[in-house]
């Protein structure tokens, strides 16, 4: 039975989550990774830069896992999809860049405004620039996107572009819904979200 793993967009908020976990009606397991230095997390020596990040997620999932990430937390998802097919058995990504060039697209710069409003953010996560485009197709797992049709940082037309990249990746709008949609919207994502790991049979 695969885990339910959390993971938060750019503000390392972990309580973002809460409402749409009491919504999600399986009672096995749901883990939401903090990471170092963002939000109320402690700093940790081992975390220091994009990549170390990315590295200390990925040892945080130990055991079969359905990956649910939200904004720039949908790049780690995909970088543990990639590194570990062993372990993420699906992904479920929401408003996120999924790792692609988003220089195409008509996006609201979120950076400074985050930076002004967290305390002690990272500046190596500000400047950190991925691109994981080339490896998308190489992701074979069932992929549920959720998008926001109001939201100026993620628009509709991200979500559709992941859509063609990934080789199993099924689209679906929020009507509404701005970059916070998992928060603000917990009981219709819920609803995508158990509809997916039904359809694809994940017994969590």
């Amino acid at each position: 039975m695969p885990n339910l793993i959390f993971l938060p967009g750019a503000s390392g908020s972990t309580t973002f989550w809460n409402p749409l976990i009491n919504k999600l009606s399986h009672a096995e397991s749901k883990q939401v990774i903090a990471y170092p230095s963002f939000g109320e997390e402690p700093s940790q020596e081992s975390v220091y830069d994009f990549a170390s990040l990315s590295n200390y997620v990925l040892q945080q999932i130990q055991s079969e896992s359905i990956v649910i990430a939200q904004s720039m937390g949908g790049i780690f998802a995909v970088q543990a999809a990639i590194a570990r097919p062993d372990l993420v058995k699906g992904l479920v990504l929401l408003a996120t860049s999924g790792g692609i060039d988003l220089t195409p697209f008509q996006v609201q710069d979120w950076r400074t405004a985050y930076q002004q409003q967290y305390l002690n953010y990272p500046d190596w996560f500000m400047a950190s620039q991925i691109d994981l485009s080339q490896h998308l197709e190489k992701i074979r797992i069932p992929i549920l996107l959720l998008w926001g049709d109001q939201d100026p940082i993620s628009p509709i037309a991200v979500g559709q572009a992941l859509q063609q990249k990934f080789p199993q990746a099924e689209l679906h709008i929020i009507h509404g819904g701005d970059h916070a949609f998992a928060e603000h919207y917990a009981e219709e994502v819920a609803v995508h979200i158990q509809q997916y790991l039904t359809h694809f049979n994940f017994q969590v």
